[in-house]
Formats: C-alpha cells, sequence, structure tokens
C-alpha cells in the first residue's frame, strides 16, 4: 500500500526575509523551520518528502538535508523555474519569478502518486496539525477530488513586521470550504484587521476567520485538473509578468465547478514563521522554548 507523501515549498527566494530564509538555523541546534516540518511529518506517518526548490541553490540545499535526514525518510527534489510552463504557450521576456505556489505544487507531479499534503518551507505548523492532516490522507487513499486544509485563525497568523498574504475561507455548515479567496497587504491597525481581497478592494477581516497557511491536503488527481487550470490562467495572463498562480486559486475553481471537496480541518497548535527578518528573534524564542517543554529533542536529528 502506498504511503503519504509531504510537498515542501522551498523556491522562494526570500526578497523580503533578506536572504535565503529556508537554511537558516533558528532553532537552539540551529535547526531550520523546515527541519521541524520534516520532524513532526515523519513522526506523523508521512515517509516521503518532496522539496520544491530553484536549481540555482539545489547543490547546497539538496546536500544539507541529505546529511540530516535522508537515511529516515525519502528524499525527491523538483525544480521550480520560471520557463516550465505548458506546451503552447511563450514565456514573456519581461517576467523575472516563478508563476507562485501553484506552479510550485505542479512541479512535484512526476515525484507524487499517492495522497500527500502541501507546505511552505518558512511556516511553521505544529505537531497535531501533521497528525491531523496525516489522518486524513490516510481516510481519502483510493478517492479522487477529496481535499482537506488545517486552517488557523487569521489573528494567529500576522506579523508585526508589515503586511502579509493569505487566503481567506468560507466553510459551509458541514465543514467543507465554499471558497477560498487570496487577501494581500493584511495588518492589524488600531483594533482591526484589514486586507484588500482578490479584486483590490479594502476589507475589514474577522479575527477568528479560517485562514489558509498552505497546509492543503490532496488527493494525487489534483495535478490533472491544476495543469489544466494553469493553461487557462496563462491564457488570459500571458502579457502580465508579476501574475501568480496560487494553490487556494485552484482549489477555488475546483471547489465552484463541483469537481472536489475540500474539508477545513482544526489543530490547537499556534502557527508562526518569517515573513521578515524581523521576525526571526521571536521564532528563536518560540523553538527554544518549545525544547525547553520537551515538546522537541535538541538536535533534532542525531
Amino acid at each position: 500500500m502506498p504511503g503519504i507523501s509531504l510537498v515542501i515549498l522551498a523556491a522562494g527566494m526570500g526578497s523580503r526575509y533578506g536572504g535565503l530564509k529556508q537554511l537558516d538555523g533558528v532553532g537552539p541546534s540551529n535547526e531550520t523551520i523546515m527541519d521541524y516540518s520534516v520532524y513532526d511529518a515523519v513522526k506523523a506517518g508521512f515517509d516521503k518528502i518532496v522539496f520544491i526548490i530553484r536549481k540555482n541553490f539545489r547543490e547546497n540545499f539538496e546536500n544539507s538535508v541529505r546529511e540530516k535526514y535522508g537515511n529516515i525518510v525519502r528524499l525527491e527534489f523538483a525544480e521550480q523555474e520560471l520557463y516550465k510552463i505548458p506546451e503552447g504557450f511563450k514565456l514573456n521576456s519581461e517576467r523575472e519569478k516563478p508563476w507562485g505556489t501553484g506552479h510550485a505544487m505542479l512541479m512535484a507531479g512526476e515525484f507524487v502518486n499517492e495522497p500527500f499534503a502541501v507546505i511552505n518551507a518558512d511556516d511553521y505548523y505544529g505537531q497535531t496539525s501533521f497528525k491531523v492532516i496525516a489522518e486524513f490522507l490516510e481516510s481519502v487513499k483510493g478517492k479522487k477530488g477529496a481535499f482537506g486544509m488545517v486552517g488557523f485563525r487569521t489573528a494567529n497568523t500576522l506579523s508585526d513586521s508589515g503586511v502579509v498574504s493569505r487566503g481567506i475561507c468560507t466553510a459551509n455548515s458541514e465543514g467543507y470550504l465554499t471558497k477560498v479567496e487570496e487577501h494581500h497587504n493584511i495588518k492589524y491597525s488600531e483594533g482591526v484587521i484589514s486586507g484588500t481581497n482578490s479584486e483590490g478592494i479594502a476589507k475589514v477581516i474577522d479575527p477568528s476567520a479560517p485562514v489558509s497557511m498552505n497546509f492543503w491536503g490532496f488527493t494525487p488527481d489534483i495535478f490533472n485538473d491544476a495543469n489544466e487550470l494553469f493553461k487557462e490562467f496563462l491564457t488570459f495572463v500571458a502579457d502580465n509578468p508579476k501574475s501568480e498562480f496560487y494553490i487556494p486559486t485552484i482549489v477555488n475553481s475546483l471547489i465552484t465547478r463541483g469537481v472536489a471537496t475540500t474539508r477545513l480541518l482544526s489543530s490547537p497548535d499556534q502557527w508562526f514563521g518569517v515573513t521578515y527578518k524581523e521576525d526571526r528573534d521571536e521564532v528563536i524564542n518560540r523553538l527554544r522554548q518549545l525544547t525547553n517543554d520537551g515538546v522537541y529533542p535538541s538536535p533534532l536529528f542525531k
């Protein structure tokens, strides 16, 4: 019986952070945030990790992670590059960056034929979150269009250092997502959380609204559907060198078309991450506390 896989989106260059934050040591023994996700995933039952990276830092990245945990879990590496688009489409010469998280996920298709989760490399999700998504993925083996998402409260996903982008979620009474809408420039100011929606309209956001932190669970049929949506996307945005193809956009489209359902899963874990360089000290303090509380050993991998 095939296992379950974890796809880690690690191709971002950290322009706001000021460096390659995927390999920045923030744990008590110089662990990266990504190391904690791998540790939690293996503990929860994941048996394969697929890293989405860029060619220009692949050698250093691959050597680093293989040395740490190449002997405890199967590792694969897929490169996300802006020229990797379907046949028949031309690359805009003004484009400088790849096409976003949805495009990044598509790069994992050649390595994944089983239910899988997707996370960001620079976000901490917590051990319970991985257990919840692992149980969900085990329950949907052999099914199609059975997706899940671990949601976090909007108020618990902000940064004191600047604005963030989040997928704000709406669910029905049965606990299934009905809509995921990407919001940008989200911030807390004067007692109110606000941001701009996908149409650029300013909105006040409920602090308890479930938000996507890109912790998704998918059945492998999503690759075919997402590839077709990517072609549709390219048809309409070919002239925009900064447009991005997001995972929430894929999910929202498939929900709307009745192709898939997405269960909103919950976890008591506290999310945190490093969007900006200024977030680093807070992350260091939280990981030190989790280690002191006995949640994690130090070092993580021996």
